[in-house]
């Protein structure tokens, strides 16, 4: 087969407006945004203006770049990394539309919405351009830690350029040593003077180098000296790439090599070298010795996001998906004339998988941020905010797997196809459930942090709210999606009790063999209850009723039905693990 130099244009992009709209006016309510603090003007005509702008540079300016990011890739030469000068192009625009700011607070020069509505908007931006976006995403989660943690004088400095744009920020985790276990991080920080200078190298660094902005903020753990061993002993640190606004004065860091990945390849991975010649500049972000908890700040952010990667991929393959169903003509009908694709049982089963999947996700996933608005002046929802974030992570980014798997399907030979494109989306997709944390890493502290750690109020409170949602339901046409509601329900419930039995009774192994399929099964559920919901919003609205109690139907059956088996892997799946392993990895 001879390839093609030339890329095809991708089908067009169109952001879902239509469903965002729906969730933040009706599921979630205009008079509760409207309650929080210093919202009381954001009115369903600012909300659509919003959603509005944000579509339209999604659609026109973002989207068209991301078969050209793919194909091209970040390169680097010299110590410098170039993009593509239309992704460049394209960040500008979104600088110049004050789009980074959108959620930071107006003494900074930010816009002051709520993080429910930057949450709407940032899935049209992971649609449009996946690994454009994940800039943004980082720069909000550096912007998150300054305003945690940074001292008054690094706020002023440097928390004007971030939420203008026109600095981005960077997570410096991982060291070759070290991934996961940051018990292991060796980079060294050493005093001097009012600030430090840093040693040492960070691999998988997301644009931690390039030219699209005039500069980057590194956030780097690292250890002071003396520092307790382990994860106690260690400290964050703002290291900017330049150290003065004129661009003169460049400090000791540098990238070392891009990596070459499955996917994401307009984003430039950088490995980075600090302190080659005298050491890296950096300043104290929080106390000395508690890095960690102020890189949670990011991480948790982070992780949210990274859920709405997960929805922003899907919902852009479900699209490429159906337009191809849609054009690929194949098979006859009863007339024996030749019928599209999209007229066949099993094609319309795969498209309806992704559709009712994506409106359970992009529901879950503005929840869950709404409950970070409410949680900054709501103890109940900062527990809520907490339970719902590694789900928010964790199920959206495995659905994004399957669905973009769905959507290489119905394209059949020509989904394996690079041209078609819809193979980036798959590999881009890949990623999700990896970075910021594993699924494992996820379901482990869902389990352990946010479930048994407070004696399970946190989730019974959640399966409380489910259970009132259910009760008062006596509309016909919803009792069969009440019923497949209140059974997974009633899983989760028993799922809970066992955890927590198994846990006091000390059996770690158990519970730990059964926190993925937790996760899921609480997912699937939060899914369902809030496809309910939705139903329910939908009654006094025509043209959204018959098409949100379709999707909750099909849902229920194919995909909440899926908790059933979840609970006998939770129960009963931990016991077969610990026989196999000793056999295979201890006795073997």
């Amino acid at each position: 087969m001879s390839g093609s130099s030339t890329i095809p244009p991708s089908p067009p992009y169109l952001a879902p407006m239509k469903d965002s709209r729906f969730v933040l006016e009706y599921l979630i309510g205009t008079q509760a945004l409207a309650s929080l603090p210093e919202q009381q003007e954001l009115s369903p005509e600012l909300i659509d203006a919003v959603l509005n702008e944000a579509a339209k540079l999604a659609s026109d300016v973002w989207a068209p770049t991301s078969r050209l990011a793919d194909k091209q890739g970040a390169t680097l030469k010299d110590g410098v990394v170039q993009v593509p000068e239309a992704c460049r192009e394209a960040l500008a625009q979104f600088t110049e539309g004050g789009w980074q700011g959108i959620r930071a607070p107006e003494s900074f020069g930010g816009q002051g919405l709520p993080q429910v509505i930057a949450t709407a908007v940032a899935e049209y931006w992971q649609s449009a351009n996946l690994a454009l976006a994940l800039n943004p995403l980082l720069s909000q989660s550096t912007i998150e830690a300054l305003l945690r943690h940074g001292s008054d004088e690094l706020q002023n400095r440097y928390l004007p350029g971030l939420i203008s744009g026109r600095y981005s920020g960077t997570m410096n985790l991982t060291e070759p040593q070290a991934g996961s276990d940051l018990a292991l991080l060796n980079m060294r920080a050493e005093p001097a003077g009012e600030h430090y200078r840093l040693y040492g190298q960070k691999i998988y660094i997301t644009w931690g180098e390039h030219e699209c902005s005039d500069n980057i903020l590194h956030m780097v753990l690292a250890r002071l000296p003396e520092a307790p061993p382990g994860v106690k002993g260690i400290s964050l640190f703002l290291v900017p790439k330049w150290l003065d606004d004129a661009k003169q004065e460049r400090n000791d860091v540098q990238a070392l090599a891009l990596e070459h990945k499955l996917g994401i390849h307009g984003s430039p991975t950088c490995v980075m070298s600090y302190g080659d010649n005298g050491g890296a500049l950096g300043y104290l972000i929080g106390e000395p010795h508690q890095g960690l908890p102020c890189m949670f700040t990011m991480m948790n952010h982070a992780r949210q996001a990274v859920g709405v990667q997960g929805l922003g991929v899907a919902e852009r393959a479900w699209q490429q998906a159906r337009a191809y169903a849609a054009e690929r003509r194949q098979g006859t009908d009863r007339q024996q004339q030749t019928v599209s694709i999209d007229h066949h049982p099993d094609v319309q089963r795969m498209l309806l998988m992704q559709q009712s999947a994506l409106e359970a996700m992009r529901a879950l996933a503005l929840t869950a941020a709404f409950a970070e608005d409410q949680a900054k002046h709501d103890k109940a929802q900062r527990v809520r905010a907490d339970l719902l974030t590694p789900i928010v992570k964790g199920w959206l980014t495995e659905l994004a797997q399957e669905c973009t798997g769905l959507a290489i399907q119905v394209h059949g030979g020509m989904g394996f196809i690079e041209e078609t494109g819809i193979a980036q989306c798959y590999r881009d997709a890949r990623i999700l459930t990896i970075y910021e944390g594993t699924t494992g890493i996820q379901a482990l502290d869902l389990l352990g942090r946010k479930c048994l750690a407070d004696k399970g109020v946190g989730v019974s409170a959640l399966l409380a709210e489910v259970d009132a949602t259910l009760k008062p339901i006596e509309l016909a046409e919803l009792q069969a999606d009440v019923s497949a509601v209140r059974r997974s329900l009633e899983q989760a419930r028993a799922a809970a009790t066992w955890l927590a039995q198994r846990a006091g009774a000390g059996e770690m192994q158990a519970t730990q063999a059964a926190a993925v399929p937790w996760l899921m099964l609480l997912g699937y559920l939060c899914g369902g209850w809030l496809l309910l919901k939705s139903a329910l919003a939908a009654i006094d609205h025509d043209d959204q009723r018959l098409h949100k109690t379709r999707m909750l139907r099909f849902y229920c059956q194919h995909w909440l039905s899926r908790t059933d088996g979840l609970l006998i892997a939770i129960t009963e799946g931990g016991d077969s693990l610990g026989e196999c392993a000793k056999a295979l990895f201890e006795e073997g």
